[in-house]
């Protein structure tokens, strides 16, 4: 048996009937039950830690469902599979119905961290520290976009007149955020590779990077990568909890982050979209 097929077994109580390689880090382990379990694999510390403390978070709003996660340990996570589908207008209106109730399942604080998951966790592949706060600007400027600003800065991927831009863009925040809302309890990483259509017609999310945060930032991420039906998604999601005016105006406000988290991850292309997004909100 594989290491990753005796994690499987480890962390399911089950035997180990075949296993089937996606990736690098990644494969489908069957049980001997007849269920499929995915294996996934990590590097980076706490990382495995971070990603079942934010399933397992989002799962206890009982809304958006996830897949069930069977165990972390040393690195490794063990989830169910999910049999994916394809995307209808049907499914978009309930995932949007759905993802409206997980935010308001709420949060401790902006930047609060999953109940045992660390405060040091990741976006992706980049680091992501959750630290408290209680004013959504000072804390989405302080604790997400400088942070990465800085480092875009230090690896020559934004000119420090560029840097300026974003940092303007950080001082006028509080004019710019809208309305002041309650923490909400964010999925943190909402691209569409993270979005699976089930099977059943329902969506699954995977791969968060779940935190307490500004619940326009999950619907900024959804349109940054595009995302089927979005706008019947918008609709859903604005039948339980109306965004509150001009949110689509804030969008590129909360795009900041992901764009400046992908220039220091993959280059120039990401930073020239984190200064258009920063000029057009600066304009508007």
């Amino acid at each position: 048996m594989t290491v990753r097929g005796d994690v499987a077994a480890r962390l399911t109580g089950r035997a180990v009937s075949g296993e089937r390689q996606l990736s690098g880090d990644l494969a489908e382990v069957a049980l001997d039950d007849g269920r499929v379990v995915v294996v996934k694999r990590s590097g980076a510390p706490g990382a495995a830690r971070a990603e079942a403390a934010g399933l397992r978070w989002l799962a206890a709003a009982g809304s958006v469902r996830v897949p069930v996660v069977h165990g972390h340990e040393d690195g490794w996570l063990v989830v169910d599979r999910v049999v994916e589908g394809r995307p209808d207008r049907a499914a978009a209106v309930r995932f949007g119905r759905d993802l409206a109730a997980l935010h308001a399942a709420g949060a401790p604080a902006f930047g609060a961290a999953p109940p045992d998951g660390p405060e040091d966790a990741y976006i992706g592949l980049a680091p992501m520290r959750n630290e408290p706060g209680t004013d959504w600007p000072r804390w989405y400027a302080g604790q997400r976009v400088l942070p990465y600003l800085r480092r875009a800065v230090d690896r020559g991927t934004l000119r420090s007149a560029e840097a300026a831009v974003v940092e303007r863009l950080c001082e006028r925040l509080p004019e710019l955020a809208g309305p002041a809302e309650p923490p909400a309890r964010l999925h943190g990483d909402l691209w569409s590779g993270n979005v699976l259509w089930g099977a059943d017609g329902h969506v699954r999310l995977i791969d968060p990077a779940a935190h307490g945060g500004h619940r326009e930032t999950d619907l900024a991420m959804l349109r940054l990568f595009g995302c089927p039906h979005l706008e019947r998604v918008v609709d859903g999601y604005q039948e339980v909890a109306p965004l509150a005016d001009g949110w689509s105006e804030r969008v590129g406000v909360h795009q900041m982050f992901p764009l400046l988290v992908h220039a220091v991850l993959f280059g120039r292309g990401y930073a020239e979209q984190a200064l258009t997004a920063a000029r057009t909100a600066l304009d508007g």
